[in-house]
This record gives C-alpha cells, structure tokens and sequence, in this order.
C-alpha cells in the first residue's frame, strides 16, 4: 500500500472512530449563553406544604390552595395598580388572607412557622448535577424570580449551590411581577445578551406563556404535571424535571 493511501485510510479510521465517540457539545457554541430559572424549577417547595398541614391538621391542602391562589393574584394586582411589595410581604399578606377566608386560627406563633418554612427550602434532587454540568460548560445560570433576594440566597445556601449562580434577578430590582415583560427583560439587561442567547426555565404554566411572550426560548420543568394553560404560548420543550434540560440548551452527556 503506497504511503498516501496508507495516510487516507489512517485519517479515514480516525475521523470515524471520534465520530463513534459520545460527544460533549457547547451550549455556548449552540447559542445559549445563558439560562434563566423560575425559583421553583430549582427549589422545592413541598416542604411548605408540609408545615400547613403540620400547623393545621387536615386543612393543609386547603389552605396552600387558599394561600398559592391569594400570593399570585396579590402580585399581579400589586403590579398591575403599581403598588408594588416584595414578595415576604406579599406571601404574609396572602397566608392571612387565606386563613382567614377558612376561618383558621392564625395566630402570630403559627404564621411564623409557615413564614419560615419558605426560609428552609432545598433544590429538587435531580437539579443538583444538572446544574453542575452546566456551570462547568461555561453557561451563567441566574435565578429570574418573583422571590426575594433573600429567599433565594437560603435556598442556595442551604442547597449547597454556592458559587454556581450569577447575581439574582428579583423582580425587587424592577418592582414588576412576572409575567410583565419588565421582569423577563432583567436577563438581557444584566447580560448584555439577545434574546436568542438566553433560554428560560418555567414552573408554572403561566410562567411559559409570559417567557415565550417576551421571545425567550423556553423549556418547562413540569414538575407539577399541570395541564397546558390555555394563553397562545407553548413551552418549547416540556419534561417533568430537569433530564431533558442538557440536550435542550445543546448539551450532551
């Protein structure tokens, strides 16, 4: 075999033996500089709804539904009539509402149990590594959140994700709720990026719908397994967790 022939088979072998290999590709490369996340892709909540039933025996269910109802429509009426508070007050404010609309006791004890249980919140188990692998591939994640900058740096902190996020993006900072597109707009704002460098991660379905309202790229983390809601905007890629988050934004394992 000639030395040029023997040259194009061993480059011929080696091309199809990197072809064979699992490739990591960039997100960077792929366009996404940057991935944005509602405070509830990341943290769970669930605990929350522990300590209502804790605190009220057999109404806890009632009364998160009560309490969830109350905090988002104070936070878009608050928005709307540019009265804006963060959202600790706006959450204490609901849970009175909501337990005195189902005639619970809520005395001071007990609304600081509640209170302080969105203070001992943990990241969902399935988020940790994701998240990981992510930062090491060179991608800024953010928190874009009607959550309190404090509420988030516990979650953080006792979630063991310190170092991992970039500043975060409250809706505090613009005083406007999402889905107004003063919030979304935070993360083009803060990075300097185009729409089309950033992908958003919703939990709620409402969420999607502002996201993709605004033009971001968005996945959903349907962790609730809700139903789409019915607002002319679909997710562009919905999973129950975070497994599909990698391959969305460009990723592979």
């Amino acid at each position: 075999m000639s030395k040029t022939r023997r040259d194009f088979m061993t480059a011929a072998a080696g091309a199809a033996a990197l072809l064979s290999k699992p490739q990591r590709a960039s997100a960077v490369a792929a366009g996404i500089k940057a991935i944005a996340f509602d405070g509830f892709t990341i943290i769970d909540p669930r605990p929350v709804a522990a300590q209502a039933e804790q605190t009220f025996p057999g109404q806890g269910k009632a009364l998160m539904t009560a309490w969830r109802t109350q905090q988002f429509g104070y936070a878009w009426l608050r928005t709307m009539g540019g009265r804006y508070v963060d959202f600790w007050r706006v959450t204490e404010d609901a849970l009175e509402a909501a337990a005195r609309a189902l005639k619970l006791d809520l005395d001071p004890t007990r609304r600081d149990h509640l209170m302080q249980s969105w203070l001992e919140l943990k990241a969902w188990p399935d988020a940790v590594p994701v998240l990981r692998r992510l930062d090491a591939a060179g991608v800024k994640l953010v928190f874009l959140s009607n959550f309190t900058a404090a509420m988030l740096d516990a979650a953080v902190k006792d979630s063991g994700l310190d170092g991992l996020f970039q500043p975060h993006l409250s809706t505090d900072r613009v005083q406007a709720y999402k889905p107004d597109p003063r919030a979304y707009r935070m993360a083009l704002d803060a990075f300097k990026l185009a729409r089309e460098e950033v992908a958003f991660v919703a939990f709620a379905g409402w969420d999607v719908a502002g996201a993709k309202w605004f033009g971001y790229r968005t996945y959903w983390a349907n962790r609730a397994g809700a139903l789409p809601d019915k607002l002319d905007a679909a997710a562009d890629l919905e999973a129950a967790d975070f497994s599909m988050l990698e391959d969305f934004v460009g990723l592979r394992a």
